[in-house]
């Protein structure tokens, strides 16, 4: 296979702390020799675990950027036993378009694994993520909210895994990440995903869904940065012991999780996030926008638990996702 284009203005293997950037050569319009820069910060002392940790595999999530941005400018090397490598913004462009996918290729980051070095931008930065960064790292923290299409109540989250050793492993970082939630997570579609590549190399891998709307709010960063933090102590890589409080376990066992939207139009919520529901509860009612008499469909929840995702914006479409129900275990 050819090598990935990225070149790293960092050593990996260097002591020390370094801020510099994946370098990327794009040429287009605007630059002809051209390269898009994504900034990384590489924090390493001695011989401990390698921590990578990013934010922005979509580019309108914002509180990972935000934690690791803050991170990269405080973590000092002195205080690490390991190796932290920091990238508050995976697919760079779409962060610096506000955007949940590229829009250079309007690639989605998360469904190109494992990348491709000849392929599109988006597929050269998960080629460069899956043949460098990840067989780099023991623990991977890829954090997430709901972009400008959904909200979240905040947690983190790990999968159900074929290898039960590695899923207890992932289960435990889960819980030391201590967000107010703490989810096992059906995903709709797991092919092509971040979580996947790493997973599969047997990785420690956990991610979140801390908010959403395309925004972050002093919560959802606080419970992020903390989230980072316990992360690093339960790595090893940190001294002490991560900072623990009450957490609401919550499990997505099957699809009736979902509720899917099969009508077009303005959507009343009729339970707030967090709240528990009942089985055959109504959830949301979506209305015909086209006529003043139109047609009135009702959705209702097909599990007891707790409401825990909601389409964000006020018109939906078919197709999209109403809201997501997940047990209390």
């Amino acid at each position: 296979m050819r090598a990935n284009p990225i070149t790293a203005t960092v050593d990996f293997d260097q002591e020390g702390t370094q801020h510099g950037f994946l370098k990327l050569p794009y040429s287009h319009d605007a630059s002809a020799w051209g390269s898009i820069m994504i900034p990384i910060t590489v924090v390493k002392k001695g011989e401990g675990p390698t921590v990578l940790l990013t934010g922005g595999n979509h580019g309108d999530e914002y509180e990972g950027p935000i934690a690791l941005f803050d991170l990269a400018g405080k973590l000092d090397a002195k205080d690490v036993n390991g190796r932290v490598i920091i990238i508050p913004a995976m697919n760079y462009p779409a962060f610096k378009g506000a955007r949940r996918t590229s829009p250079i290729d309007n690639r989605n980051m998360n469904r190109v694994f494992p990348g491709n070095p000849a392929g599109s931008v988006t597929e050269k930065i998960a080629d460069y993520f899956q043949r460098t960064l990840l067989p780099l790292a023991d623990y991977v923290l890829d954090i997430h909210s709901g972009g400008k299409t959904l909200d979240f109540v905040p947690f983190c989250a790990a999968h159900v895994l074929e290898s039960k050793e590695l899923q207890a492993q992932c289960v435990a970082a889960m819980h030391a990440f201590n967000a107010p939630y703490s989810v096992m997570l059906l995903e709709v579609d797991s092919v092509g995903m971040y979580d996947t590549a790493a997973e599969e190399m047997g990785k420690v891998f956990i991610s979140t869904e801390v908010g959403g709307g395309g925004t972050a709010s002093a919560e959802t960063i606080s419970i992020t940065k903390k989230g980072v933090s316990n992360l690093l102590r339960h790595a090893g890589v940190l001294k002490g012991e991560p900072e623990i409080s009450e957490t609401v376990n919550l499990d997505m066992p099957d699809h009736r999780c979902f509720i899917y939207c099969e009508s077009v139009g303005l959507i009343e919520y009729c339970v707030e996030l967090g709240e528990d529901v009942t089985f055959g509860q109504l959830i949301a009612r979506v209305y015909d926008i086209d006529r003043t008499n139109g047609a009135v469909t009702e959705y209702h929840s097909e599990i007891d638990g707790v409401f825990a995702a909601r389409h964000f914006p006020g018109l939906i479409a078919m197709g999209d996702i109403i809201g997501v129900v997940a047990l209390k275990v």
